[in-house]
C-alpha cells in the first residue's frame, strides 16, 4: 500500500510556483535593468509619477493659496519662489504634474486602443473593411494635428472648467491615432500571412481571436512604442494648448504655469523660477520617455543591442 503525503506535495507545488514567480520577476527585472537607456527613462518617469502621488506630503501648501504679497524668489521657505499672486510655485508644480500627467496618459492609451483596432482590423479583414478603415485613417492621417487641437479647443472654450481636462485628452486622443494604425497595419499585412496564422485558420479559431490572441503578442513591442510616443506628443500638446489659454487657467498645471508667465513677462523682468521649473520639467519627462522608446527598440530588435565586449589581457592578445 502507498501512502502519500499530501501536505508534503503541496509544499512542493507551492515551492515550485514561488520559484517560478521568482524566476520571471528576475527575468524581467534583469531585461530592464539591462538596457541604460530603459533604466533611466523609466526611473526618471516612475519619479514623476511618485511626484505626483504624494504632493500633499511633498508641500505643505494649497497651489491656489495666496500666502505673500506678489512674487519673491526662492526661499528656504518657498524653495521655488512664489507667483506674482504670492502663490507657492513648488506646490503648483508638483501638483500639476498630476493633471498633466493623467490627461496625456489618458489620451495615450485612447489614441492607442484606436491605433489596435484600426490598424490590426483593416489590415486582417482586408476587402471593404479594410478600404473603409483605410480611408478614415488617412484622412486623419493628413490632417494637421497640432493646429486641429488647437481648432477643437477654442471651440469647446465654454464648457464648464471642471471638463476642460476632458476636452483636452479627447482631441489630443482623436489627433494622434492615425500614424501609429498605419504602422500596425503594415506589420499586421505581414504576419496575417505567416504559417502559423494559416495554421490557426485550419483549426477553426475565430477571426477576433486570431487578431487579438495570435497577432497582437507578436506586435506588443511596436503597440508599446507607439504608445509612448503617442505619450511624448499628448504630453506636449496638452502643455501647448494650456500654454495658449485654452485650458482650465484656474487650475496648476505644468503649461498653466507656463501661461501665467508669459502673462507676467516673467522672462522681461528676471523672473526665472516662473517658467524655467517647469519647462525643464515638461522637457526631462519628454526625454525619459523618448529613452524608453529607444529602450524599447533595442530591446525588440537584435540588430540595435549592443553587446557586451569581452576583455582580452596581455597574454592572449600574445597569443593571437
Amino acid at each position: 500500500m502507498q501512502i502519500t503525503d499530501i501536505n508534503n506535495s503541496q509544499n512542493i507545488e507551492s515551492a515550485s510556483i514561488l520559484n517560478k514567480a521568482k524566476g520571471r520577476g528576475s527575468s524581467i527585472l534583469s531585461v530592464i535593468t539591462a538596457n541604460p537607456k530603459f533604466t533611466f527613462g523609466l526611473s526618471v518617469v516612475v519619479f514623476f509619477v511618485l511626484v505626483a502621488i504624494f504632493a500633499p506630503i511633498l508641500t505643505p501648501y494649497d497651489p491656489d493659496a495666496i500666502l505673500v504679497t506678489g512674487a519673491h524668489a526662492p526661499t528656504a521657505a518657498h524653495i521655488l519662489g512664489t507667483t506674482g499672486l504670492g502663490q507657492d510655485v513648488f506646490a503648483q508644480l508638483v501638483y500639476g504634474a498630476r493633471i498633466t500627467l493623467i490627461v496625456s496618459f489618458s489620451a495615450a492609451i485612447g489614441s492607442t486602443l484606436l491605433q489596435i483596432i484600426f490598424g490590426l482590423t483593416s489590415a486582417y479583414f482586408s476587402g471593404i473593411v479594410d478600404d473603409v478603415l483605410t480611408m478614415i485613417t488617412n484622412i486623419f492621417l493628413v490632417l494637421p494635428g497640432l493646429p486641429l487641437a488647437i481648432v477643437f479647443a477654442s471651440l469647446a472654450s465654454g464648457v464648464s472648467s471642471s471638463s476642460k481636462e476632458v476636452v483636452i485628452a479627447l482631441v489630443l486622443l482623436f489627433t494622434s491615432w492615425s500614424y501609429g494604425a498605419r504602422v500596425l497595419r503594415s506589420q499586421t499585412l505581414s504576419l496575417k500571412e505567416r504559417d502559423f496564422i494559416s495554421a490557426s485558420r485550419a483549426s477553426g479559431e475565430t477571426s477576433l481571436r486570431i487578431v487579438f490572441a495570435e497577432i497582437l503578442p507578436n506586435e506588443l513591442a511596436l503597440v508599446a512604442a507607439t504608445f509612448v510616443g503617442t505619450f511624448v506628443y499628448a504630453i506636449g500638446s496638452e502643455v501647448a494648448l494650456e500654454f495658449l489659454g485654452l485650458g482650465d487657467v484656474t487650475r496648476s498645471t505644468w503649461g498653466v504655469m507656463l501661461y501665467w508667465a508669459e502673462n507676467g513677462s516673467a522672462l522681461l523682468t528676471g523672473q526665472w523660477w516662473l517658467f524655467i521649473p517647469p519647462g525643464l520639467c515638461v522637457a526631462l519627462l519628454c526625454a525619459s520617455l523618448t529613452f524608453i522608446n529607444f529602450g524599447i527598440d533595442e530591446l525588440a530588435n537584435p540588430r540595435l543591442r549592443r553587446e557586451p565586449k569581452l576583455k582580452v589581457n596581455k597574454k592572449q592578445k600574445a597569443v593571437a
